[in-house]
């Protein structure tokens, strides 16, 4: 199977924040405000490189309702995500709960799933077999998922891309 990258979308892609908090600009302030609000930092640094290393086998995966759904898809078009990072137009999923996640994982057949809650990754867990659990966060992290603070560190998840068979030299018949 070709490796897949699964991408939570708040608090991962755009609106980083402290452990446990909401990024309330996003969530309930303005549109315009939504649409002015960041992309975590260094995500337009590392993620087009994943895209490219997963030969666009990617998708957002995001747990919200419908206004926030709007304005998910209104934020990508705004902030030219797919133009920036590869990842194709058609790729992004939503899902009402987050455990649905791992329903969507199953389907796309994720292998690399980027999300920064744990119940989440609990949720994948028998689905997914690369966990990674992103951004700062309260407590420990449980060996059965790797921490990736940043996407400086995300950088790494190439490295846990298997390397694609090489083609058989053909021999030829004499």
């Amino acid at each position: 199977m070709e490796p897949r990258l699964g991408i939570d979308f708040g608090r991962v892609i755009q609106g980083v924040s402290a452990p446990g908090t909401d990024d309330t600009t996003f969530l309930g302030g303005s549109f315009a405000a939504a649409m002015a609000s960041p992309a975590a930092d260094g995500v337009y640094d590392v993620l087009p490189g994943l895209v490219d290393a997963f030969g666009g086998r990617a998708w957002i995966i995001s747990k919200c309702g419908d206004r926030i759904r709007e304005r998910t898809l209104a934020w990508l078009d705004h902030d030219d995500f797919y133009g920036r990072t590869g990842l194709p137009r058609g790729n992004v999923r939503f899902c009402r709960k987050r455990p649905e996640k791992a329903l969507h994982c199953a389907e796309l057949g994720i292998t690399h799933m980027i999300d920064d809650r744990l119940d989440v990754h609990r949720a994948i867990r028998d689905v997914v077999p690369h966990r990674y659990l992103f951004g700062p966060q309260k407590g420990d992290v449980p060996d059965w998922v790797r921490h990736v603070p940043s996407w400086a560190d995300a950088r790494l998840i190439s490295e846990d891309i298997p390397a694609a068979p090489r083609p058989r030299a053909r021999r030829r018949s004499r």
